[in-house]
């Protein structure tokens, strides 16, 4: 066995209405991910991977410290865009979210607005690469963090995102150049879709189905 890059859940110009242009999502999903992917594979053996899930691979390599740091860069960047590439839509943004995820939201979160723009800070004031996530903590709470490089919060033990954005640069910078916050604000006013966050809501997270 080994990883493999998931298709697109949309074609790769679908976004663009939206703002995601085809040529980021070709160069994100085509070459980045698929880099990830190669990687990960070439230390299956060495790094006595095999039979485990992506997600066993991650946690492990989140409590593994500085050894297992090649490891996470790879496998967690590979989970990390599985869930980012599925939290989008062509038809995404708004602020009509699925009833339950919309009482989480309040009451956990403070509301829509107050939870939109802490979402954004966090990706905003993430240092150089890495990115932004929706959780549910230990205690089943909601919660907004954010991760360095390649971590998450499954590697962290912090939590289960249930969404994430991308705020390494290639992510935005075909569309946005140097305007992170503007690339940050589009994806949650126009690109998430709240139907899958309220699906992985309810199923305890992103289920990545893929084996070493």
């Amino acid at each position: 066995m080994a990883f493999s890059l998931p298709p697109l859940p949309y074609d790769a110009g679908a976004l663009a209405a939206r703002g995601m242009s085809q040529e980021t999502l070709e160069l994100h999903h085509d070459k980045h991910h698929q880099a990830y992917v190669t990687a990960l594979n070439g230390m299956i053996e060495s790094k006595g991977l095999a039979g485990k899930s992506l997600e066993e691979i991650v946690k492990a390599a989140g409590a593994g410290g500085a050894e297992s740091q090649p490891v996470l860069n790879q496998a967690g960047q590979h989970y990390n865009h599985i869930l980012f590439w599925q939290v989008m839509s062509p038809n995404g943004g708004g602020d009509s979210l699925p009833a339950a995820l919309a009482a989480k939201v309040d009451s956990d979160l403070g509301g829509l607005a107050k939870f939109k723009e802490d979402f954004k800070q966090a990706g905003v004031t993430q240092f150089g690469s890495g990115w932004a996530w929706l959780i549910v903590d230990g205690s089943g709470k909601l919660k907004v963090t954010k991760t360095p490089n390649g971590a998450n919060p499954l590697s962290t033990g912090e939590g289960t995102p249930i969404l994430g954005v991308d705020v390494w640069e290639h992510s935005y910078y075909v569309d946005f150049r140097n305007r992170r916050p503007d690339y940050l604000q589009n994806f949650i006013d126009k690109l998430v879709n709240w139907e899958v966050v309220a699906a992985l809501l309810q199923q305890g997270g992103l289920k990545s189905g893929q084996t070493a």
